[in-house]
């Protein structure tokens, strides 16, 4: 996905290609999207005072806490680039390399996904190339590597959700046994695809070349198959990179992964728990788990309209008054989504004037 960003050899400072195109569009109909389905939320439990009531039952200290959460999130993340770079990258480029993949996760297609904007971010801001040597490898590798770390984790929540599941009713029985068996099936394909995409990445990578150039053997993939193969040779060279690091850098690596997701999954945990003092906490929070998991086969851009019905489904029947649905997760969506794309617009403006400034000196 990243193996398209190449250098020019005489600008070695910064990318040789246009970064991929943030529109407004790509921003406003997401933005419609989840507001929409907010919207038919608020339709079908609707209260006049439900937005007084949520307030009023708010315990601040904890709300608090989720907003503790979120820049958890963003730091724990930052730090983690940083770290991943050797620090290349300074601490606070790394927070703002993090604000950069939020914001483009959240407006990219979920085939292109936020990682190719976020390289460009981190070469040009950081003024390193893709394609130059760091510590670790280039930041092509650094991406690789913090994606596979959150791959990781998201297989070793799956065990988890599914022994949880045992004990309590991590999935709602609204979503009936189709639903169930539904959800138990992708959280298994998820689990086994992690794990097989993982051990690949550092122990096997040319089996995902050869898996690859099979399937772009036929026919109406054939004209991509050399493009696929040139990626697949620098997937295997970034793999390499990998194998070469020491232990410690896997396992403080995967500690600030583990910070990453606990503040994500936290957020919703908080939100609730702020105006719901009584709640089941284990409950929640394996169904915070089990929802964000949920959400990564989301097509829209950070999830949009499909994330508002999931929260819905996993949280509605631990309210105890459904009025309080759509303030917790608009709330929510305002803390988790909304924020990042205020963020985003500030880095990318900044961004922009800092290149006019160099075009005009």
């Amino acid at each position: 996905m990243i193996s398209n960003i190449s250098t020019d050899p005489e600008k070695d400072d910064a990318p040789a290609f246009e970064p991929p195109v943030i529109s407004v569009g790509n921003m406003l109909w997401p933005l419609a999207l989840g507001l929409g389905v907010l919207a038919i939320i608020a339709f079908f439990t609707y209260d006049k005072g439900a937005f007084q009531k949520f307030i009023s039952s708010v315990n601040p200290t904890i709300m608090a806490g989720a907003v503790g959460m979120l820049v958890l999130r963003v730091v724990m993340g930052g730090w983690r680039i940083s770290f991943v770079s050797r620090h290349a990258l300074g601490f606070s480029a790394g927070i703002r390399s993090q604000l950069a993949w939020d914001f483009a996760s959240n407006v990219s297609p979920s085939v292109v996904g936020g990682a190719p904007l976020t390289a460009y971010y981190i070469a040009r801001e950081s003024k390193i190339s893709t394609g130059r040597t760091i510590p670790f490898g280039d930041v092509s590798a650094v991406m690789t590597y913090v994606m596979l770390l959150d791959q990781v984790w998201f297989a070793l929540s799956v065990p988890v959700i599914l022994v949880g599941a045992f004990y309590m009713e991590v999935i709602p029985s609204s979503v009936g046994v189709l639903g169930l068996w539904t959800a138990v099936t992708y959280f298994l394909i998820l689990m086994a695809y992690t794990g097989l995409f993982a051990y690949a990445t550092l122990y096997r990578p040319e089996m995902l070349g050869r898996v690859a150039d099979r399937v772009f053997r036929l026919p109406f993939l054939k004209r991509y198959r050399k493009q696929i193969s040139n990626g697949m040779k620098e997937f295997e060279a970034r793999a390499a990179v990998l194998r070469k690091q020491k232990s410690d850098f896997f396992l403080r690596g995967f500690l600030l992964t583990t910070g990453t997701w606990i503040a994500r999954y936290g957020l919703a945990v908080f939100v609730i728990w702020s105006f719901v003092p009584n709640v089941d906490m284990l409950l929640l929070s394996l169904r915070s788990v089990a929802m964000t998991i949920s959400g990564l086969i989301m097509p829209t851009p950070g999830g949009a309209g499909g994330i508002e019905g999931l929260y819905a489904l996993f949280f509605g029947d631990l309210l105890p008054d459904k009025t309080l649905l759509a303030p917790s997760l608009l709330t929510w969506r305002v803390l988790g989504y909304y924020i990042f794309l205020v963020f985003g617009v500030s880095l990318y403006t900044r961004h922009v004037q800092r290149t006019s400034k160099k075009k005009t000196t």
